[in-house]
């Protein structure tokens, strides 16, 4: 119990600065950028909690965060990462208009308009899938960040994780609004 605490102030922290950075930011005064300053700390935040297979690695020398899609996030998401690692590879943000390549990205983010990638879920394809809405984790996608009482939160669906070799913490699984088993 001791270790969740600290690990959601560390999260609180993170999300913290995060909102800051983005009230300072020029571009903040537009609509939702405060929701997705939250959200791409999120996003990084969720890598610290995910454990993805050596195969799901690839030869690539980064890590890839992917947004398939529009892009809501702008420039916060890549001040979020700077100078990040995962698993010892720095970060980097792919924008996408088409779905990846298999171990194109080890986290994809699909937009709210953007139709689900046909490989979401697949077993073995260990791809962190993260959208919007509870739909989107009710209906095959991994985390979907939800808009409660003017809070960022988000449900997991943890049997979809599970089926594509992920192994999410229970630090995460604990913060969660709502896991689907």
């Amino acid at each position: 119990m001791a270790q969740v605490t600290f690990h959601l102030r560390r999260i609180g922290v993170v999300v913290l600065v995060a909102l800051l950075a983005a009230m300072t930011d020029a571009g903040a005064s537009a609509p939702g950028s405060l929701e997705y300053a939250v959200k791409a700390t999120y996003l990084l935040k969720f890598t610290r909690f995910v454990a993805w297979p050596q195969a799901a690695m690839g030869t690539n020398e980064t890590f890839n965060i992917c947004i398939l899609g529009s892009d809501p996030f702008g420039a916060t998401l890549n001040q979020v990462v700077a100078g990040e690692e995962v698993a010892g590879r720095k970060i980097a943000i792919q924008r996408l208009e088409r779905e990846p390549a298999p171990g194109a990205c080890q986290v994809l983010y699909i937009g709210e308009h953007q139709d689900r990638p046909r490989f979401t879920g697949e077993p073995g394809r260990a791809v962190l899938t993260v959208g919007e809405g509870s739909d989107f984790a009710r209906n095959g996608g991994m985390i979907g960040f939800v808009i409660d009482n003017r809070r960022v939160t988000f449900d997991i669906n943890w049997r979809a994780a599970e089926a594509s070799g992920l192994k999410l913490s229970s630090g995460l699984l604990t913060v969660a609004q709502k896991v689907i088993r």
